[in-house]
């Protein structure tokens, strides 16, 4: 039996580091980015996207990059959009042409937050921000090419690489005696680890039976479970540093609201996902975000 051999899009990022591990075991894994040696990718220029797929020919083409700076991308709408918005459908329309299955990954951003109950794939969406905005466009570019693709939408991400809310606040906490953290929005903390091995769970399953994508394609929410603010989040990860005994100079956390700490980029005030289709399609549930943070910072 041929292996499957897998394109990862995002080489650097925290989602698509964690992927290069989680898919080593359902085959040949290729792994590429913007600064990749070997090939490289820059979902900004569609000829690069072309040239990396038509020269790989992958049987599944996971996008793991993004433009993901939410406040820098109102200042660069056009970027952002080539990467968000314009890139995944390219993607989509190369990967229909050697029939081979799209991953893509979006966020909970594409939501005004004015819901009081977790959001369905099938709620209406009506993005705050450019990012938000780009995001959905990304979405529906690959669902309008008509071909083999898992979207995933998620939340919150973090982990132990790049810019993430946990290393931020790791770092603030050895910095400043004294924090104000938005405790008006709320969402759920989903570890990029846990999205990497719910993605190849799903994977997993198309791989031992080729017909059963054609039945499950389609949008998916995958985040962790139960919800908190960022004030809440951050507690959390104080919380645990101190029950480590690492050295941190923080004394004090505020809540405050978020017209206290106003931003370029609105963000939604509740971006909580309802993970029920997941959970039936692929049997994928991942566990709440409190006790997922309890393990990644142990």
């Amino acid at each position: 039996m041929k292996k499957a051999r897998f394109l990862i899009i995002g080489d650097q990022g925290q989602v698509g580091w964690e992927l290069q591990r989680t898919m080593a075991t359902l085959g040949d894994v290729i792994a590429i980015g913007r600064r990749t040696k070997s090939s490289t990718i820059d979902l900004a220029d569609p000829d690069t996207i072309r040239k990396a797929v038509r020269g790989i020919k992958p049987d599944w083409i996971i996008n793991a990059a993004a433009y993901t700076a939410v406040d820098k991308a109102e200042e660069e709408p056009d970027l952002a959009m080539a990467v968000n918005g314009t890139a995944p459908g390219i993607l989509a329309e190369e990967a229909k042409a050697i029939k081979a299955t799209l991953i893509h990954y979006s966020t909970d951003y594409v939501f005004d937050g004015k819901a009081t109950e977790p959001y369905k794939e099938e709620s209406p969406t009506n993005p705050l921000s450019v990012y938000g905005k780009t995001k959905l466009a990304g979405e529906k570019a690959v669902q309008a090419v008509d071909g083999r693709y898992l979207i995933f939408r998620t939340s919150w991400v973090y982990g132990f690489r790049g810019h993430s809310f946990l290393m931020t606040m790791r770092r603030l906490a050895q910095e400043r005696e004294e924090l104000k953290i938005v405790d008006d929005q709320y969402g759920a903390p989903t570890w990029c680890r846990h999205i990497a091995e719910a993605t190849s769970q799903a994977v997993s399953q198309c791989v031992a039976n080729s017909d059963l994508l054609d039945e499950k394609r389609g949008l998916y929410h995958l985040s962790s479970g139960g919800m908190t603010t960022w004030y809440g989040f951050s507690r959390s990860i104080f919380e645990l540093m101190r029950e480590a005994d690492e050295k941190i100079l923080l004394q004090d956390v505020k809540p405050i609201m978020t017209k206290e700490y106003p931003l370029p980029a609105p963000r939604p005030s509740y971006s909580v996902l309802n993970n029920a289709k997941l959970r039936h399609h692929f049997g994928v549930v991942l566990p709440d975000w409190k006790l997922v943070l309890d393990q990644v910072m142990k």
